[in-house]
């Protein structure tokens, strides 16, 4: 039982401490959520000349799900750097990692269940059509 309960003090720990604007942990996950806000605006901007309106329905979500995964990881980072009370504790980024993993789970099975391409028309000249006799008209 010492470990479980060392795990719990660990994960909800109200206080773990500041950890230095150097540390490469606390810049590899600024860096991550960055690149995920800069992200947001790419998606939004890749959605604008998309010509296929299915891949466009199905990514409707990614550009907002990113700004606010991108932001709230931001914001999670600075309060530990800044060694806010209840809001650094290691938790929260549990919470993060989950609904990130369930979010991304929960797209690639959408996107491969209902993704297709919608093929153009093609209409085939049949050179045996002048010979064939016609549909007669309704009156």
């Amino acid at each position: 039982m010492p470990s479980l309960n060392s795990l719990l003090v660990y994960l909800f720990y109200p206080n773990p401490g500041a950890v230095a604007f150097s540390n490469p942990k606390a810049l590899t996950l600024l860096i991550v959520c960055a690149a995920m806000l800069v992200a947001s605006f790419f998606f939004r901007r890749w959605r604008m000349h998309l010509g296929n309106p299915v891949t466009r329905r199905l990514s409707r979500s990614w550009s907002t799900a990113s700004f606010w995964f991108g932001l709230t990881g931001c914001f999670l980072v600075f309060s530990r750097m800044e060694s806010i009370s209840y809001v650094s504790i290691r938790f929260l980024w549990v919470l993060w990692a989950a609904f990130l993993a369930l979010y991304l789970i929960v797209q690639v099975r959408v996107f491969r269940a209902r993704h297709y391409n919608v093929l153009p028309a093609e209409r085939t000249e049949d050179p045996r059509s002048r010979y064939l006799p016609k549909r007669k008209k309704k009156k």
